[in-house]
């Protein structure tokens, strides 16, 4: 039996490879880097584990040759790697504050959740993506393609062609998404109005004997906890499709917890990353590849009504409100009824 070296040592009646260090330890070059960045490292008082430094792999070999150890940028840069410092992006994942009511919420809702799917009737969860902008922009990501993409060189909304509002909603049991994509602003009438286009396309195809509809979302954007003219609409709503709309809001900082964050938006940036949004049929083209080997599938439609903004509820309207709340943290459980149901 020949053995050989490449890059590790193996043993040939060892217990298996082991790999060999580009730095050998407390070799004199691997104590002279360590003192070099014991001055230039930082860290966070409260993240003991997590430290930083403003040194790239060039310039701490340069600085550890000056001091009587010759050594190149590669074996540096693999002993970063080894100490676990490695360039790495901020991650989005500190909540902005906290609710005293989140885990009582979160139960309520998973309770609500089971009652529906139980009984047959539907649960979705909806929410607004990012806005984009339409036209020959720039757009984050990377796209397998024979050359570059070009897009100007700025990016003024000026030079936009429209704008894109994806509104979304997926379907919990069926493993299914929808985008509505508006052409205007993102309102309360619009997220009924994209509701109401899927529900009696779709919605209504797959739930022939549903008796209610159980929505989930954030608290806040067209869907707002706050905002009565949202149950103004949603009320409206109720009464078009003709079944009770139960709404089911998470708690101020956990929208991440919103099912549609996790199981539809993720695989729906993936079908469009690093592709110029240039045409509307572009958008509708890309947004419908989004899909999983799990089952996920996407349908799009386009809603070209423009919606005004600023619109607040009345007194009026505040006194004719028939919505229903929950006795359990009302602010975010209540149900719209159809007139004709009361």
């Amino acid at each position: 039996m020949i053995c050989r070296m490449i890059r590790r040592q193996d043993a040939c009646d060892g217990p298996g490879p082991v790999e060999k260090k580009s730095i050998q330890p407390e070799a004199p070059v691997e104590q002279n880097l360590k003192s070099v960045l014991e001055v230039r490292t930082a860290g966070d008082p409260d993240e003991r584990d997590i430290v930083w430094t403003n040194l790239s792999p060039g310039k701490l070999a340069e600085i550890v040759t000056g001091m009587g150890t010759p050594i190149s940028a590669e074996p540096v840069r693999n002993w970063m790697k080894e100490s676990q410092l490695r360039r790495r992006k901020i991650i989005k994942v500190l909540a902005g504050g906290d609710s005293g009511d989140r885990d009582v919420q979160f139960e309520h809702i998973a309770q609500l959740k089971a009652e529906y799917i139980d009984a047959g009737n539907p649960v979705f969860s909806i929410d607004t993506k990012a806005k984009e902008r339409l036209g020959m922009l720039y757009r984050a990501g990377r796209a397998w393609t024979t050359q570059a993409f070009k897009a100007f060189d700025h990016d003024f909304p000026s030079w936009a062609d429209g704008v894109v509002i994806p509104h979304g909603i997926y379907d919990l049991v069926r493993n299914r998404g929808h985008i509505n994509i508006g052409l205007s602003r993102d309102t309360s009438h619009f997220a009924c109005d994209s509701f109401r286009w899927y529900w009696n396309r779709i919605g209504k195809q797959r739930y022939r004997d549903a008796t209610s509809i159980l929505l989930t979302c954030d608290g806040g954007g067209s869907n707002s906890a706050r905002k009565y003219i949202f149950k103004h609409d949603l009320e409206r709503l109720s009464d078009s499709i003709g079944l009770p709309i139960r709404v089911a809001h998470y708690p101020p900082y956990c929208s991440k917890y919103n099912p549609i964050e996790r199981r539809f938006f993720p695989h729906l940036g993936r079908a469009c990353s690093g592709i110029l949004f240039d045409t509307i049929e572009t958008v509708v083209n890309l947004m419908r590849r989004a899909a999983t080997s799990t089952g996920l599938k996407t349908t799009v439609n386009v809603i070209r009504r423009c919606y005004e903004t600023g619109r607040n509820a009345t007194d009026k309207i505040k006194q004719q409100l028939r919505i229903k709340y929950d006795d359990l943290l009302p602010k975010w459980n209540y149900t719209a009824t159809p007139s004709n149901r009361q």
